[in-house]
């Protein structure tokens, strides 16, 4: 939201910004605030009003921003994401095994990484890093420092947070 985009702006050692929030008319904007403090600006194409889960939204982000990336949990955008150059973060909600299929499988593409959503499954988490190549990125949920060790020891790269007090650890 504003707020966070305000916060992420006033410190430097945040560096890697996921999008979630904007729409079609100042989606460039918030971008190149972000871009002009030096920041890698990754669009979760999904949640952005007015950008419709079409290839042509991907190539949006591409020509007309300065967006390092997208993340989605729709295979055809981070397929084209892929071909034009773009980082491609394929997200998941792990409901049941299931869903957790699919992380096995990602799509049938292949992501720069994989966001798992919530993060507060260490074993799950491990079994995933065991079987895939891709990085793991996990979000959702995540409130205490135990929770974020929990994830990086079971094999996450990072975690994802929209909450500030997660920022700061």
């Amino acid at each position: 939201d504003e707020d966070g985009l305000n916060y992420v702006l006033l410190n430097d050692d945040k560096e890697v910004i996921f999008l979630l929030y904007g729409d079609i008319v100042n989606l460039d904007e918030i971008i190149a605030s972000l871009v002009n403090k030096n920041k890698i600006v990754i669009v979760h194409i999904d949640l952005i009003q007015g950008l419709a889960s079409r290839d042509s939204a991907v190539d949006y982000i591409k020509e007309k921003t300065r967006a390092t990336g997208i993340i989605s949990t729709k295979s055809n955008l981070i397929e084209r994401a892929k071909e034009i150059g773009l980082i491609a973060i394929m997200r998941f909600f792990l409901l049941d095994s299931l869903s957790l299929k699919q992380v096995f499988h990602q799509g049938g593409v292949n992501p720069d990484a994989c966001e798992l959503l919530p993060g507060l499954m260490p074993e799950i988490i491990m079994e995933i890093n065991k079987q895939v190549k891709t990085p793991i990125i996990v979000g959702g949920l995540i409130r205490k420092k135990e929770d974020v060790i929990s994830a990086l020891k079971a094999g996450a790269i990072c975690v994802s947070s929209t909450n500030r007090d997660v920022w700061e650890m």
